[in-house]
Order: C-alpha cells, then sequence, then structure tokens
C-alpha cells in the first residue's frame, strides 16, 4: 500500500481543525445579536408606553389620596353629628334644670298659700337641686387639617378609618349621664311633692265644705234669715299672691279658698249667735220660757227667760261674742249683764251675785260675766238666762239645741 493512502492531506486537516471555532463564533455573534435587540426592543417599549405607566401610577395614587380624603369627610361629619347632639343634650339639660328651678318656686309659693290656709305659718322646706354643670363637649377645629407629624405613619387602608363608637363613653358623656340622672331624680320628687300638695289642698276643701254645711244647718235650725248677716263687716284676708294659671292645682286653689271663706264668714255669724251654754255641765231647768204661774203672785205671767239651776258664786258665761252693754242692777233682774252680739241679737244674765265685766267691753264666747246668785225678784240661787231677737224675747231653748249639736 502507497504512502498517499495511508495519511490524510494537509487540506483535510484544516478544514477539520477550524469547524469548531467558527461554531463558537457564530453563536456569540447570535447572543450579541439577541441582547441588541432586545435592549432595542425595551427601550422602544419604554419610550412608547412611558407616559401611559406613569399615568397610571398617578391614577392609582389619586384613587388612594382621593379615597382618605373622602373617608376624612365622613368622619368630620360624623364628628359634628356628634358633637351637635352633645351640645343639643347639654342645652336640653339646661333647659329642664330651669324647669326644676321654676317649678320649684312655684311649689315653694304654693306650700306656704297651703300652709296660711292650714293656719301654719312656717311652710315646709322643698328640697333645692344643686347639680354640677355637665363637661363641655369638645370642640371641633373650622380650619384645616394639620399636616402629619415627623415619624407618623399613614393608615394601612381607607378603610382602618372609623370613629370608635364603640368604645367606653367618655368621662364627659359619664357626666352628662350622671346630671340626667339627678335632673330625673328632682323631676320625679317634685311630681311626688306636688301630688302630696294636691291631696292636702283636697283635704282641706273637704274639712271646709263640711264646716260650711254644718254651720248653715245650724242657722237654718235656730230659725233665722240669712239675710240678717249679710251686711257684716268683711274680715281682713291676704296671703302671698299665687296667680291661677288654669292648671288642677291654680283651680282647685280657687275652690278651696272660695270654701274656707264661706266657712269663715259662717263662723264669724255663729260667733254672733248665743248657741253656747250659758253654765257649766249639765243644764237643769227650774223654769221655762213661756207663759207660768208667777212664784210671788200665784198667777199667770208670762216668763221672758229661762232658770237654770246652780250655786251662789258659780260662773255666768258669755253664750256668744259681743259688747257689754249692761252691768248694773236692774229692777226684778237684780244684777244683770246684757250683752249686744250684733244683728239685733241680744243676751241678759240676771240675779248675779257679782260683775266680772263692766259696759264698753268686748266679751267672747266662754267668757266670764258674772256670779250666779239670788239678786232682784229671786226664791233662789238661780241664773236668768234671755235670749231677745230685734228687742223681742224668744225661747233659748232653740239655741240651747243648737248649742248641743256642737
Amino acid at each position: 500500500m502507497s504512502s498517499s493512502s495511508r495519511k490524510p492531506s494537509s487540506t483535510t486537516n484544516r478544514l477539520v481543525s477550524a469547524t469548531p471555532a467558527s461554531t463558537l463564533r457564530s453563536r456569540l455573534l447570535a447572543g450579541a445579536l439577541a441582547v441588541a435587540v432586545a435592549w432595542a426592543g425595551g427601550a422602544t417599549y419604554y419610550l412608547v408606553f412611558h407616559d401611559e405607566v406613569l399615568a397610571r401610577f398617578v391614577s392609582q395614587q389619586s384613587a388612594i389620596q382621593y379615597g382618605y380624603e373622602e373617608r376624612i369627610g365622613t368622619l368630620r361629619l360624623q364628628l359634628d353629628r356628634v358633637t351637635m347632639e352633645q351640645t343639643a343634650s347639654r342645652d336640653g339639660l339646661a333647659q329642664r334644670m330651669a324647669e326644676l328651678a321654676r317649678r320649684q318656686a312655684a311649689m315653694e309659693a304654693r306650700q306656704a298659700t297651703i300652709a296660711s290656709l292650714a293656719g301654719d305659718t312656717a311652710p315646709v322646706a322643698l328640697p333645692t337641686p344643686v347639680i354640677e354643670a355637665p363637661e363641655p363637649a369638645p370642640k371641633v377645629p373650622s380650619g384645616p387639617l394639620s399636616g402629619p407629624l415627623p415619624g407618623a405613619k399613614p393608615f394601612p387602608t381607607p378603610d382602618a378609618l372609623r370613629l370608635r363608637t364603640d368604645a367606653e363613653p367618655s368621662p364627659g358623656r359619664q357626666s352628662a349621664r350622671v346630671v340626667e340622672g339627678q335632673v330625673a331624680a328632682l323631676e320625679q320628687r317634685l311630681d311626688g311633692l306636688a301630688e302630696a300638695q294636691s291631696r292636702v289642698l283636697a283635704t282641706l276643701g273637704l274639712r271646709a265644705g263640711k264646716g260650711a254645711q254644718r254651720l248653715r244647718g245650724l242657722v237654718a235650725r235656730l230659725g233665722l234669715d240669712p239675710a240678717r248677716f249679710e251686711h257684716e263687716r268683711p274680715a281682713g284676708i291676704g296671703g302671698p299672691l299665687v296667680p291661677l294659671s288654669g292648671d288642677a292645682f291654680a283651680l282647685s286653689l280657687s275652690e278651696v279658698q272660695r270654701s274656707l271663706a264661706e266657712e269663715a264668714r259662717l263662723r264669724r255669724i255663729t260667733a254672733a249667735l248665743p248657741v253656747r251654754r250659758p253654765l257649766s255641765g249639765e243644764i237643769s231647768l227650774s223654769s221655762n220660757f213661756g207663759a207660768r204661774l208667777d212664784p210671788f203672785t200665784r198667777g199667770y205671767a208670762m216668763h221672758t227667760g229661762m232658770d237654770m239651776r246652780a250655786e251662789t258664786g258659780e260662773p255666768a258665761r258669755a253664750t256668744a261674742a259681743g259688747r257689754v252693754t249692761v252691768a248694773d242692777y236692774n229692777g226684778g233682774y237684780g244684777n244683770m249683764v246684757e250683752v249686744d252680739h250684733g244683728h239685733g241679737l241680744v243676751t241678759r244674765y240676771a240675779h248675779l251675785s257679782a260683775f266680772d265685766v263692766t259696759p264698753g267691753q268686748w266679751v267672747e264666747p266662754g267668757t266670764v260675766v258674772g256670779r250666779v246668785g239670788s239678786t232682784g225678784r229671786s226664791t233662789g240661787s238661780h241664773l236668768h238666762y234671755e235670749t231677745r231677737i230685734d228687742g223681742e224675747p224668744v225661747d233659748p231653748v232653740r239655741f240651747l239645741r243648737a248649742a248641743d249639736a256642737l
């Protein structure tokens, strides 16, 4: 075999050795070209879509800012509403406290009136409300919100902004609730006092009505004409001024005052009526009013009074209020006291052993006018008692029966 068939040629060796280097170079060139194309594409994309990306970012940030501002505005409205409610509540408490003070003053005046009607000069003191003023509500700033403090962190989301309505009530709210409780308690107490005053007033009116009815019946049983007492001198009246307001208490007060005035008028009339006993204890008659056998002549004669058994020196008492017109010896009457009770009514106390009054003296019912005796035309110790109407003697028995009723 020849040498040419065993050894490759030099040309063939050069081609084989050059193939790997060419392949690497081609790959590097291709990679560089790809990077260049990618960079060119990215740069082109950035240049083309830069404004759109920036606009979207700004839009997102603006949306977040608007969300914060909207939430803050909502919170401000809620805070304003809460503040207005607290202000209204505080104003309402102030009005209720002012109304309490007005009611208390009115009830003190009513109590004084009731006490004067009942004859009690010391009115019952009503409680004075002592209430601390509620704490003022926090003021809402009217200017713009201040900037964030240094180092302050933003809220994570707008939804995190809310009022702490579920938190514990503030001290101001607790104070307002305490005041409301005090005001409500005082209102309830004043209501109870008003009811008590109404009951007392009703009792006074009922008592006055019954008293007036009883005295009217007394005057009617005596057979006296009521017109006889119409021209009496009016008695003094007075008391604190409590204007009528048209409420139930004022109307009841007016009715009670009328009933008490009528009862007082009838009492003044009754005080002038000889409807009390001239002697203490049970009355024992030795001679009645009217025709009788005269103890001296033994003939029939008019007896103008009643003879009552009594021991010498026993006190004889005025049977009605009036003025003494006679305190002297008077013929067959012996020592006699005459009392003018007004309205044409006169009483006489005769055969006295001594006088205890003088002419012109004013006497009240029960005043001792003299002592029982047997002076004048008398057969023994006794009291001759007369009642006269317009100068004419009338039977004292009807007055004594009225005295028994009293």
